[in-house]
């Protein structure tokens, strides 16, 4: 068996340089990272992994210190300035020619003109490239550019900048033009399609036409590999695309005289000469052509739009997953279809290597790629599960997304559950807003799968938890059991504090040792606080608390700090007709008579006083049965003089 390999199989100049980037960082780095795969290569990805190259999906996962490769498929405006944000150092490995697109739609857009791409609207590349202006238009080929075109849309539309994904097919690109330049006269056409990729094209057009059979080499999800293969089986009945030399079949080149071989811009001259060596040294067997029988199947098979379908998870990327199907299509899933959090990272969703049901959403025959969802499949499930969680009710989570009229909608994996402002579990007068972005726990009352509605209950959820944890605080309460409890309300005389699904009265009396007129004047709602059970009763279900530390005896305090004869700073907290009484320590206060107030006849304390004042007085007595202390401003008071002239009676 003769096998040819085409001149220009392998690394193009931006792939080169790239991996040539990569092994630099990796030999000089500290602290190498890369965003997403270099190049559409797992061997090359894993070798550098191997020799300390960390693989980062996102931007924001770069630290201080870090520096970070950007793929040769090359990456938006905003990636850059995250990782400049994050003070990573970063090594832009994208490949001069996308550069150049990058360019050229950046300054079309600056100039007024629309910018305009040929090419898959999802392949890494030209996501990146739409990165560099406010709106770019992607045409996936001559069909969806001739839909624009008769669009209301086009008419609206003066002036274009056309340009074309490097690695695009140049049929796709030519049908194209034809469409764009019969409905736009002012129309500026770049044709960015890469040199290399071209000649690769074509060499391997000519050489498939010449074989009986034709191996196509490297990365199932690498677009120029998929329309290496698209071009070949247009000249060749019988070709395999394979990414290394052990995926070739045994017997499946059995009966060829003559075999090509051509590869993608991502594959290794290393895989291209294994397989060439496999395909050199491959023998005919008996199971030959029922191998090959099998392949030709899998290779055949076709998917639709709508199709339910099973593949193996590849490699994941910041902004797609890639999935085997077994099929000639390459499959793979959006991040925006992988699951209804948009919050949550890929690799936390799956891991490579896992089986995964999915749902067919688009089929690229041009590109030769089909666009997946995991999340359509889940919702089918989460539909049944909320169905029988409905009837069994039991307990669902999700995410509040957004405030509606009349409550709040839950996004409970994909499905939408209206839960009432009734049944929100807010206090009558709160903003449903307070719950948007919240996660929730809620129980399902009603599903009408058919008119695809769903209502659900976070209150009964929070008062069956709360009814349980009343239950346990009401077995083992006890006189003296301290509990943590939260601050709920407040009124003049005291406040209720939840202890744990019950509520109970801190009367105001037992919230401080010192005279307050208000509780706000030592705690607010929401406060956390200390407290100890008073008092209860099971049957009226009520709770007395209390903040005050029994263990201090403010009379205690007083008794081993003063003793009559002893001068004090005193608060006055309170006046009366008779006199003021004044705080000697916290939580007790003793009487300032109103003739110990001055030297001199006056009609009431507030003439001499305010409450809040500090002021010394004399302690002259201590009742140490009844707890009374009587206290004297005007012992402290120097006599007044008798004026000159007045007799003293």
């Amino acid at each position: 068996m003769e096998v040819t390999q085409a001149g220009s199989a392998g690394f193009c100049f931006g792939v080169a340089r790239a991996v040539k980037l990569a092994e630099e960082l990796v030999e000089h780095a500290a602290r190498p990272r890369m965003l997403g795969s270099v190049i559409h290569n797992r061997h090359v990805t894993a070798a550098l992994e191997a020799r300390g190259m960390q693989v980062i999906s996102y931007p924001e996962e770069a630290r201080p210190g870090d520096s970070v490769l950007l793929r040769a498929h090359g990456a938006g405006r905003e990636i850059f300035r995250v990782l400049e944000e994050q003070g990573a150092r970063i090594v832009d490995a994208t490949c001069p020619k996308v550069a150049r697109v990058q360019r050229i739609v950046a300054e079309a857009e600056q100039a007024g003109r629309q910018p305009v791409m040929i090419g898959d609207p999802d392949h890494p590349e030209v996501r990146g490239v739409g990165g560099w202006c406010g709106r770019l238009l992607v045409f996936s080929g001559p069909e969806e550019t001739s839909k624009w075109a008769e669009s209301p849309a086009a008419a609206g539309v003066s002036a274009l900048t056309v340009v074309a994904q490097t690695t695009l097919r140049r049929e796709v690109w030519e049908d194209s033009l034809k469409i764009l330049k019969k409905e736009c006269t002012n129309l500026k056409i770049f044709d960015t399609i890469c040199d290399a990729t071209h000649m690769r094209q074509s060499e391997a057009a000519d050489l498939a036409s010449r074989v009986d059979a034709m191996v196509v080499v490297g990365d199932p999800k690498s677009a120029n590999t998929m329309h290496l293969t698209e071009i070949c089986r247009k000249q060749c009945a019988r070709v395999f695309q394979i990414e290394s030399a052990d995926e070739l079949p045994a017997g499946a080149l059995s009966g060829c005289s003559r075999v090509g071989l051509t590869a993608g811009a991502s594959t290794p001259a290393s895989i291209i000469k294994e397989v060439k060596k496999t395909m050199s040294e491959e023998k005919i067997q008996g199971e030959g052509m029922e191998n090959f029988a099998e392949l030709v199947e899998q290779y055949t098979n076709t998917l639709n739009t709508g199709d339910k379908v099973t593949g193996v998870v590849t490699a994941i990327t910041p902004t797609e997953i890639h999935v085997d199907l077994g099929c000639k299509q390459a499959g793979y899933i959006p991040v925006d279809q992988l699951s209804d959090d948009p919050s949550v990272k890929p690799e936390d969703v799956v891991k490579v290597g896992d089986e995964v049901e999915l749902f067919v959403i688009r089929v690229n025959d041009v590109e030769g790629y089909a666009t997946l969802s995991k999340k359509r499949v889940d919702a089918v499930k989460v539909w049944e599960n909320i169905e029988t969680a409905c009837e069994n009710k039991d307990v669902m989570e999700g995410v509040v997304t957004e405030e509606n009229k009349g409550g709040v909608v839950v996004s409970v994996k994909g499905v939408r559950v209206f839960v009432p402002a009734s049944q929100s579990g807010l206090p009558r007068d709160a903003a449903m807003t307070e719950l948007v972005k919240q996660r929730v726990k809620l129980r399902v009352t009603e599903v009408n799968r058919a008119r695809r509605r769903v209502v659900g209950s976070i209150k009964a959820v929070q008062q069956e938890a709360r009814a349980a944890a009343a239950a346990e605080v009401w077995s083992g309460i006890e006189v003296g059991k301290r509990y943590t409890g939260t601050v709920k309300s407040m009124t003049s005389y005291g406040v209720f504090v939840d202890i744990g699904g019950v509520d109970g009265m801190v009367h105001i009396t037992d919230l401080s040792w010192s005279r307050i007129k208000h509780p706000n004047e030592v705690v607010a709602i929401g406060d956390t606080l200390e407290v100890y059970v008073i008092s209860f009763d099971p049957e009226k279900k009520k709770i007395s608390l209390g903040v005050k530390d029994r263990s201090t005896n403010p009379w205690q305090v007083f008794m081993d700090t003063y003793k009559v004869g002893d001068v004090a700073n005193v608060r006055i907290v309170k006046l009366m007709t008779f006199g003021a009484f004044a705080e000697v320590v916290p939580g007790v206060d003793g009487l300032i008579h109103i003739s110990q107030i001055a030297d001199h006849r006056i009609e009431k304390p507030g003439d001499e006083l305010s409450e809040g004042q500090t002021v010394e007085a004399k302690i002259t007595a201590v009742d140490e049965e009844k707890q009374k202390i009587s206290l004297s401003i005007r012992a402290l008071l120097a006599p007044t003089p008798v004026p000159a002239g007045e007799i003293e009676e």
